[in-house]
């Protein structure tokens, strides 16, 4: 489905390419810019009245995003209801600057937006801690979580140049993780993601630097993070700061995680987007090095999704 800001703006390219190609006069594309200038005011007259059809809360997302995982599994938590709107993968990164997740949410008739995990978060803890305090208690942003957060989105990152080092070799698995068949995302965004392939995988590489030395650098520092949390588990196996009451870095860990643990059902898909079997043997190898080398990080992760997400690991 098309957004109108996203139809005008590519009115908006497309007008200079219309007047040129039927040689309209002046006075005609006078006419097509007042034209279009007037159906964007009539969108704008529309949300100032309040009769916008859009939903308080939509998270902008694609499927597969361990970032976007965080930010669903926080909004799940707190029982909010909101609309998922999902786009092909790297297509708004290199075309549009515009990465996920985003929150875009309505107060009133306003509507705004915000990127970026961790801001998203501190959003939503700032607004819900009042509006449901016991709900959102999970949020709280204490120094130690804010600490704890900050590692584990470095290892969230770590886990994108894992990925891609495996899968971008892989076309057609790369294409399965972007969303390229999946059904909820705009079928031209899905021909595009599909057409622009090897220009995609070409700026992956240049943009996060995807080499061999750069992925055993990234692997380091995930089985850092990992033995790290593996020993704090061992001996606190409820939270990973200790406390009573799992909170949001317990969550973030989980889901942060995923792209490794592969839990079935991944972010409402039917079913998996990549099963284990399919993977390059080394991107497997290095999946069973983690959850054998770190068993209690592992099966804290896998009580998790069983006990909030209601899914399973798809590894054998």
């Amino acid at each position: 489905m098309f957004s109108s800001k996203l139809l005008y703006a590519a009115a908006l390219v497309l007008l200079p390419l219309v007047v040129a190609l039927f040689g309209l006069s002046f006075l005609s594309a006078l006419l097509l810019v007042i034209a279009l200038l007037f159906v964007r005011w009539l969108g704008v007259m529309a949300a100032l009245s309040g009769k916008s059809k859009a939903p308080e809360i939509t998270l902008t997302s694609i499927g597969v995003s361990h970032f976007v995982e965080k930010v669903r599994w926080c909004l799940d938590r707190l029982g909010l209801e909101y609309r998922e709107r999902r786009a092909a993968g790297t297509l708004g990164a290199f075309y549009l600057g515009r990465t996920v997740p985003v929150l875009n949410f309505r107060t009133g008739r306003v509507t705004s937006s915000i990127g970026n995990s961790p801001e998203i978060l501190r959003y939503l803890w700032g607004r819900y801690s009042v509006e449901r305090p016991e709900a959102a208690a999970f949020l709280e942003p204490t120094p130690e979580r804010l600490e704890l957060e900050a590692e584990l989105d470095r290892y969230g990152r770590n886990l994108q140049i894992w990925v891609y080092y495996h899968l971008l070799p892989e076309k057609e698995l790369m294409l399965r993780a972007w969303g390229a068949y999946d059904r909820t995302v705009p079928a031209w965004q899905r021909g595009l993601v599909r057409l622009l392939h090897p220009v995609q995988a070409y700026m992956i590489r240049r943009a996060f630097g995807v080499s061999p030395p750069r992925y055993e650098k990234a692997r380091q520092h995930i089985e850092t993070l990992l033995e790290d949390l593996n020993g704090r588990l061992a001996e606190q196996p409820n939270s990973l700061l200790g406390d009573t009451v799992q909170n949001y870095t317990d969550l973030s860990f989980a889901a942060l995680s995923s792209p490794w643990f592969l839990p079935e059902n991944f972010a409402g898909q039917e079913s998996a987007v990549l099963e284990y079997e399919e993977l390059p043997a080394g991107m497997r190898e290095d999946i069973e090095r983690f959850k054998t080398a770190y068993p209690d990080a592992y099966a804290f992760i896998e009580r998790l999704y069983k006990t909030e997400r209601g899914v399973s690991v798809t590894t054998s």
